[in-house]
């Protein structure tokens, strides 16, 4: 779920472990036999809100940019995930307190011994918006659809299935792939134990897409879309509409900072995701601080002469005034990945030293044939910001010294991330929210044949430890792995990781409720509803005589 954020990235938070079922003999879906086998079963634990029907209306919510790419196969964006989670569900969708995984259009599901083959029953009760039944099949097409679809940028996380990568490089047909569907029966056939698929499933992209446009498998669908607002109403054919509480969102399209604390203060809207001025904030309990599982960094793209060079790269991070670069900043980053728990140390970038620096760069010059008076100039892409521009001077600074010329381009900053692929620039500034509680999360950005990747960057070793990762049912040993394939990406100087940062938003709790902080910053819409009135709580605005 990620997600791309201009506003937000991340601090760490650890989620609960998931709980699984072994394959039982004969059944194809075995019976239960009481309570605990229930909740074994389908791996979650019911917990039905509690909300008063009389009182909910359209909630109103701002701070987002107009320009909302709502094909759920090709969104990147933590904004767009908001929406998009309120539109498309799948197998498996977030507890809006844990973030963990809870059954959704999978009934239930149980997983063979050798932890390869997983088996879903799909609701019987599970219908598109327009009423057309959801299948095992339809569930299979989608994930099909979206291994053909140009620039889907999550499609190379369902690798782990038999087949699916083949499939997307036209290699194999889709009957080869280890996806088979048989009435509401789903299985799935695994290359390795991937005990984050329940989790990874739970995002947007692999939810029920069906062919038609404006058919929605999700809490609710569009009503009517303009340039300045988005209006989604509650999907009466949705297998979960009793327990859907709001009957309209309304989404307002402005990131004006004042217009929209003003917004929130006179009542217009109940939450603001970004964009805000909170000087002018009234209520001032309404601000939401969330740190985030996260990072704000810098990487080399690694396509041209001399950036693609480690010793280069290597003599660039020595010299790095890594303070300085991180002045302002809540949470300082040294590493890429903000240890989980039980993540082994990983050694990251906090010391400046200016002679390494001089004494790699002379290296890295000598066993290139490269004259130690020559300027080697280096691209630099930056979103057209202050913060930008000011991280850019910085590394200018720092790099000349080394006979290094840095070269800012400015790009719009409403284009920037989608720019980065065809522009042939040597470093990128990115912040990443992961999709799912795992390292690999980050780690996928950097992976030879991850449909994420924004670099040429390639290592044979860092491949090898992601592909044991996931091979290894120990949940200590896979820890192991990442660790090592993330200290290998940042020993390269792939990586200048910058900051953990934290998301602030607007909302009432006192008068929403279904709203939780959460480290990867998702809000299920279908969870939201508004509370009883409460004589104690503080309005949003102050009427004047």
């Amino acid at each position: 779920m990620c997600k791309k954020n201009f506003f937000a990235a991340i601090l760490f938070c650890f989620f609960g472990l998931l709980s699984f079922c072994q394959e039982q003999e004969n059944p194809e879906f075995p019976e239960t036999g009481g309570d605990e086998d229930l909740e074994l079963l389908l791996g979650q634990e019911f917990s039905l809100q509690k909300f008063n029907p009389g009182i909910q209306k359209t909630l109103a919510i701002t701070g987002i940019d107009s320009q909302l790419n709502l094909n759920p196969h090709t969104s990147s964006y933590s904004f767009e995930s908001q929406v998009l989670n309120g539109l498309y569900e799948g197998l498996f969708t977030y507890n809006e307190k844990t973030l963990a995984s809870e059954n959704a259009l999978a009934e239930s599901y149980y997983i063979s011994r050798n932890k390869k083959r997983w088996t879903f029953r799909i609701r019987d009760d599970a219908f598109y918006s327009n009423g057309k039944k959801i299948t095992a099949l339809e569930i299979k097409m989608s994930w099909l659809k979206l291994q053909k679809t140009p620039g889907a940028p999550y499609a190379s996380l369902l690798d782990c299935i038999q087949g699916i990568k083949e499939y997307r490089e036209g290699k194999i047909t889709e009957e080869e792939v280890g996806i088979k569907s048989d009435g509401q029966k789903l299985t799935v056939i695994l290359k390795s134990p991937a005990s984050h698929l329940p989790s990874l499933l739970c995002h947007h992209a692999f939810g029920a897409v069906p062919d038609e446009e404006g058919v929605y498998s999700g809490p609710f669908t569009i009503h009517e879309k303009s340039e300045d607002y988005l209006t989604m109403k509650r999907n009466e054919r949705y297998w979960d509409r009793e327990n859907v509480a709001l009957p309209e969102i309304k989404i307002f399209f402005s990131t004006d900072e004042k217009e929209n604390s003003w917004a929130f203060n006179s009542g217009k809207v109940d939450w603001v995701l970004t964009a805000f001025d909170s000087s002018i904030l009234i209520n001032k309990k309404a601000l939401n601080l969330t740190p985030l599982f996260g990072t704000s960094y810098l990487f080399f793209t690694c396509k041209n002469p001399v950036w693609d060079n480690v010793l280069f790269r290597q003599a660039l991070l020595a010299a790095v005034p890594w303070d300085k670069l991180r002045w302002g900043n809540l949470i300082p980053a040294t590493t890429f990945i903000y240890p989980l728990m039980g993540y082994p140390k990983v050694n990251g970038y906090s010391q400046t030293d200016l002679e390494e620096a001089k004494d790699l760069m002379q290296e890295a010059r000598k066993n290139s044939g490269i004259p130690e008076d020559k300027i080697l100039e280096l691209k630099m892409g930056i979103a057209d910001t202050e913060y930008a521009k000011k991280q850019a001077q910085i590394l200018m600074d720092a790099w000349e010294t080394l006979g290094v010329k840095l070269i800012p381009f400015k790009i719009e900053s409403s284009r920037y991330y989608e720019d980065i692929p065809y522009l042939n620039y040597d470093i990128f500034s990115n912040s990443w929210i992961g999709d799912f509680a795992d390292p690999l999360a980050f780690l996928e950005l950097f992976r030879e044949n991850s449909t994420l990747k924004q670099t040429e960057w390639k290592n044979d070793e860092f491949e090898k430890l992601v592909a044991q990762a996931e091979e290894t049912e120990d949940f200590s040993s896979r820890y192991q792995f990442l660790s090592k394939a993330e200290q290998i990406l940042l020993d390269d100087g792939v990586v200048i990781p910058v900051s953990h940062n934290l998301s602030f938003q607007i909302i009432n709790l006192e008068e929403i409720g279904g709203w939780y902080s959460n480290a990867l910053d998702i809000h299920p819409l279908k969870n939201l509803y508004f509370k009883e009135k409460n004589s104690a709580g503080i309005p949003n605005i102050v009427m004047a005589e």
